[in-house]
């Protein structure tokens, strides 16, 4: 078993910048990939960044790349989003998702484990 849980969210203002943090504990947390997802009210939950369990290899979604970084920390078991000048669409609860399948995979069926998310809005 794998626990995550997301902090880090809050509001932010367009153009500013905001780092979401998801803290793992339980199995061997370095042997999973970890994807970060956001879901807006009435949309369905879509993979923005994904980060291997070789570190240094990401994934991000068209909508957020040069904004959003994705990284880990393996010896703090935690990965982080750094997300800079967000837009306005980026409000959403963001989840954190632990995923024992190789590559990049961009559907929730293919994550094991869940955070219980966290709620960003990103004001004008």
């Amino acid at each position: 078993q794998v626990q995550l849980v997301e902090s880090g969210g809050g509001l932010v203002q367009a153009g500013g910048s905001l780092r979401l943090s998801c803290a793992a504990s339980g199995r061997t947390f370095s042997s999973y990939a970890v994807g970060w997802f956001r879901q807006a009210p009435g949309n369905e939950r879509e993979l923005v960044a994904r980060v291997s369990w070789i570190v240094g290899s990401a994934y991000y979604a068209d909508s957020v790349k040069s904004r959003f970084t994705i990284s880990r920390d393996n010896a703090k078991n935690t990965v982080y989003l750094q997300m800079n000048n967000p837009m306005l669409e980026y409000t959403a609860a963001y989840y954190c998702a632990a995923s024992l399948t190789d590559g990049i995979v961009v559907d929730t069926t293919g994550y094991d484990y869940w955070g219980q998310g966290t709620q960003v809005t990103v004001s004008s």
